[in-house]
């Protein structure tokens, strides 16, 4: 895998700065957990004792030291979050939740949405996001006529917590001429009741007529549910969502389903100076030829924004019950969800795209699936072998014994979701039955010796590493529900650096960033506890009272005075 090339070198303040807490988690190979960091133009110069810190700070500036002291705070590596939708999520920012901490029944929805309807202005739509359809009360999806309560003059859209369909109002089908005659569009469903009357309920490419016809590309290999909006609204949307990560202690973020949208605003933030996380981006496969057009084979960018490879798609999603089962699911046989690919089709990508030396990321839930993006692997793999390509596979939710074998030979790296589990974990079992229970079989990759990478998959689920790494450790759901065997669940040592080393490695970045070590970013989070030495079950609960970047601070949480104190200080060191 060809590495970052760094054509730009950002560097905030030649004030050396010595950073001291508790604990401090280096996850360094040697395993210690040092006194002290020092930290210089944005890079850790040295980890020890302070004493040692002080020396090493003597011969590289003549400038006399900062000490940032963080008391009985955790300072660990920036949290990374390989595979996750910044655009995406800075849009639901302002829709209205409707997951399960806000609702448990189709009349709540409908109740939420009634409300925000009545303050939107006339003409406006009225959008919801993160139902789960198992986790209601009634068991099933809202309907057309359910949202028709909310408005029938103007479009009404609740999206599936999996991010790939929902529910529309029948105003929104008026509107685009969706009738119960017209055929549903390759690679998606206008889903229809007994009598063949159209739901309300549609996915994957049916969300077209939401999103236009530069939106979902299942019949191009690409889905995009990035609804589009005025190049302002966009950034402002970015800028919330970049906040968000930053809350959860997150510095950088693979960004999973870039098109030229996504694309051009990031180049807008980051001419603005705006672009404070570091994004590796991932560009939707129907521009894999535009990418190879312009020579773009392998990684590309600087520190802050670079081209990292390319997205697929094999299959559709568990909670949406879109992901491929051939013979159907158990909570409903007449549905199988959908291949986007023959396997022969997607096996010519991945090939064009490795031959290229490009890093490929295919979503990919179903044992099928999954056998179709493993085998297209080993066959590229087979024809140039590349020790370090580090194909990923996104969500990789039910592997075989086997093919995490096949996975481990092939150097794969799944990229996994536990948080995916913790909030609908029920819905999976009660979609494919106990089979499910092993969705995410994080403890079987470890076994096998397979790389471990935690991301929230944003914003399907919050950017929270901490929920995650209490779900991989625990594997309770929110509803209090445990998922399979032990034997699936990891330690909280491998969970950490499955959202910090792990994650770099995903992203090809581990050279600068991961771990806290000298010649690598300062990009790190303060915790006010150490999630090594706290309960399992309390992880979550474990505040981020400070992100920094580059040794600038980034986020300091507003409810602790001294972080916001802290926050300050580091502002002012940074700028001396």
């Amino acid at each position: 895998m060809r590495k970052l090339k760094h054509f730009e070198q950002q560097s905030y303040g030649h004030v050396p700065v010595i950073v001291t807490a508790r604990t401090i988690h280096t996850l360094a190979d040697d395993g210690q957990a040092p006194e002290a960091m020092l930290v210089l133009g944005g890079n850790i110069v040295a980890t020890g004792s302070l004493e040692h810190c002080r020396e090493i700070a003597a011969n590289v500036s003549t400038l006399e030291p900062q000490l940032q002291d963080f008391g009985d705070a955790a300072v660990v590596p920036g949290f990374i979050d390989p595979h996750a939708h910044p655009l995406m999520l800075g849009q639901m920012m302002s829709w209205v939740d409707c997951g399960p901490g806000k609702a448990g029944s189709i009349p709540e929805i409908v109740a939420l949405l009634q409300a925000a309807a009545r303050t939107t202005p006339a003409g406006q739509p009225v959008r919801g996001y993160g139902y789960e359809h198992r986790n209601l009360a009634e068991g099933r999806h809202p309907t057309r006529h359910e949202l028709d309560q909310v408005a029938t003059d103007r479009e009404v859209y609740l999206m599936n917590a999996s991010g790939h369909g929902g529910v529309v109002n029948s105003y929104t089908f008026e509107l685009h001429g969706i009738t119960s005659a017209t055929p549903d569009p390759k690679g998606g469903v206008f889903f229809r009741d007994n009598d063949g009357e159209l739901t309300g309920e549609l996915s994957d490419a049916a969300c077209n007529i939401l999103t236009g016809l530069e939106g979902v590309k299942v019949g191009h290999h690409g889905p995009n549910f990035h609804l589009a909006d005025e190049p302002a609204e966009h950034l402002r949307q970015l800028r919330a969502a970049q906040d968000n990560f930053l809350a959860g202690g997150v510095t950088a973020i693979g960004d999973c389903q870039v098109s030229k949208r996504e694309f051009d605003m990031y180049l807008r933030l980051a001419e603005e100076d705006q672009l404070k996380t570091r994004v590796s981006m991932y560009l939707l496969s129907h521009l894999l030829d535009d990418a190879l057009d312009m020579g773009l084979q392998g990684q590309f960018g600087n520190a802050h924004l670079s081209f990292a490879g390319i997205k697929f798609y094999a299959d559709g999603t568990l909670g949406g019950w879109t992901a491929y089962f051939p013979d159907g699911y158990v909570g409903d046989p007449c549905r199988t969800g959908q291949l986007y690919h023959d396997p022969a089709d997607y096996a010519d990508l991945i090939r064009k795209a490795h031959l290229a030396g490009l890093q490929t990321a295919t979503h990919a839930q179903s044992p099928t699936a999954l056998e179709m993006v493993i085998s297209a692997i080993e066959q590229a793999q087979a024809e140039r072998p590349d020790a370090d390509a580090r194909h990923r596979i996104e969500h990789c939710g039910l592997p075989t014994p086997d093919q995490i074998r096949r996975m481990a030979a092939a150097g794969i790296y799944p990229v996994n979701q536990p948080q995916h589990y913790y909030n609908w974990g029920e819905g999976v079992t009660a979609a494919i039955g106990t089979p499910g229970e092993r969705f995410n079989p994080l403890g079987e990759f470890i076994a096998e010796g397979v790389t471990v990478t935690l991301s929230s998959d944003a914003p399907v689920a919050e950017p929270r590493p901490l929920e995650a790494i209490q779900a991989a450790v625990t594997r309770v759901t929110r509803l209090g529900h445990r998922l399979g065997a032990d034997s699936l669940r990891i330690s909280a040592y491998d969970a950490l650096v499955g959202h910090t080393l792990n994650g770099a490695k995903a992203l090809g970045r581990e050279d600068e960033l991961g771990s806290l070590e000298a010649g690598k970013r300062a990009d790190f989070a303060v915790l006010s506890a150490d999630p090594l030495d706290v309960a399992p079950e309390e992880i979550r609960d474990i505040a981020v009272l400070q992100t920094w970047i580059n040794g600038v601070c980034q986020y300091a949480t507003p409810s602790a005075d001294a972080a916001e104190a802290a926050g300050a200080q580091l502002t002012a060191t940074a700028s001396a």
